[in-house]
């Protein structure tokens, strides 16, 4: 039996490695969770799967779920703890087989890094990781022979192309985006789009950041950037291509024409089961797509100057150093005033623009490094956020 360590088990990802978990009883079982505020829904998961250990947000989350674990008569209480160390601690666990990575942001580095140092295989849904450390972390997986297999459906479905050929052969890796909710909006009509509006994805129900990253195909960047690193591809191989269907998650061109694809419906437990059993396939509890039924699938390349969040990160990547980390350290401060209606829609990129221009970049060799670079750039950004809201008073 494989026991599994859950950055993040309240959120989507987490839910659905549990519902594997759930359906797999002979095969996994859990060794920690690792959560933020949902004190119910943690509570619940601790009375189902009995891990050995809870990590969560701070003792006033602690405390509520204790009582929530105490109020249930659980006969075996988990050991209960907080903060950073504590996360480390159980995904670098003996304990932990797998660990997957999905908790939002940058706060879900220390803890994916340390599982890598420890050698584990990790589940990575959580991009920013290697956005901001992507450098960092790719060594030390090869330092430490960790197992880095991305959950994200694109890169899970480039990891699977990759399968199909040697390496040496590829000629590019084709990524896949929906388009957003403005993938038709001219240019002028952004200025009054409204986050309401940027919030109504045509395909995905997301988290609010995620969303508007969608929107303005900055999420999408940040895939590129996480492909090169994961793949050990330059961004010259890596392309990318508007498919509203979101059918085909990625693709893979090999240097005799030929194009490998990869097609499934849209359900996370699919690309997390795999991570989880690979090389090995397992029956996922997943939808599969009739072959009978007519479809049409469009594709069409991304508009650079009406997305310039695109482009950004293309250059960032090229860049080096710490441009990924400001990039996506600006673009977070950015999305949220935005959410905010502190600045318009298209201030976002003017933002992470001005933010990348402004902040020195240098290299970064420790955890703490990309940590330090990060609130460095959240304090340039979010000062220029104030001066932009100032001058529209």
């Amino acid at each position: 039996m494989k026991f599994v360590t859950i950055l993040g088990s309240t959120g989507s990802i987490g839910t659905s490695t549990l519902d594997i978990i759930r359906r797999n009883p002979d095969k996994y079982g859990v060794h920690a969770l690792v959560a933020g505020r949902n004190a119910e829904l943690l509570a619940a998961q601790v009375a189902e799967f009995r891990p050995s250990v809870v990590v969560v947000a701070d003792d006033a989350v602690r405390a509520e779920v204790q009582e929530r674990l105490l109020a249930q008569d659980i006969p075996h209480q988990p050991t209960l703890d907080v903060g950073r160390t504590a996360q480390e601690a159980a995904a670098a666990a003996a304990e932990t087989d797998i660990l997957i990575s999905a908790i939002v942001g940058v706060a879900g580095l220390p803890a994916t890094y340390a599982a890598i140092q420890a050698g584990k295989r990790v589940g990575l849904a959580n991009k920013e990781t290697m956005v901001t450390a992507g450098e960092l972390v790719t060594r030390a997986v090869e330092r430490h022979r960790a197992e880095l297999i991305p959950v994200d459906s694109e890169h899970n479905g480039a990891h699977q192309c990759l399968r199909a050929g040697d390496r040496k052969d590829v000629r590019k890796l084709i990524l896949t985006a929906s388009g957003g909710p403005f993938r038709e909006t001219p240019l002028a009509a952004l200025a009054s789009v409204t986050p309401e509006q940027a919030l109504n994805h045509p395909t995905w129900k997301m988290g609010p950041r995620i969303t508007i990253d969608s929107a303005t195909l900055m999420n999408k960047g940040f895939e590129v950037i996480e492909a090169c690193w994961l793949f050990g591809l330059p961004p010259s191989m890596v392309e990318v291509v508007v498919h509203p269907q979101s059918s085909v998650h990625a693709m893979v061109e090999y240097s005799d024409g030929s194009v490998i694809a990869q097609i499934c419906a849209t359900d996370m437990r699919m690309p997390i089961q795999y991570a989880m059993t690979w090389p090995e396939r397992d029956e996922a509890p997943v939808p599969r797509i009739d072959w009978r039924e007519a479809r049409t699938w469009t594709f069409s390349p991304p508009d650079f100057t009406k997305f310039p969040l695109l482009r950004l990160a293309y250059e960032a990547q090229s860049a080096g150093g710490a441009s990924t980390c400001i990039l996506n350290a600006a673009d977070e401060i950015a999305v949220e005033s935005f959410l905010k209606e502190r600045i318009s829609f298209l201030e976002i990129a003017s933002i992470v623009e001005e933010t990348l221009n402004r902040v020195p970049g240098r290299n970064l060799v420790s955890v703490d490094d990309v940590l330090a670079m990060d609130g460095e750039a959240r304090r340039m950004a979010a000062a220029l956020v104030a001066r932009s809201a100032s001058a529209a008073v």
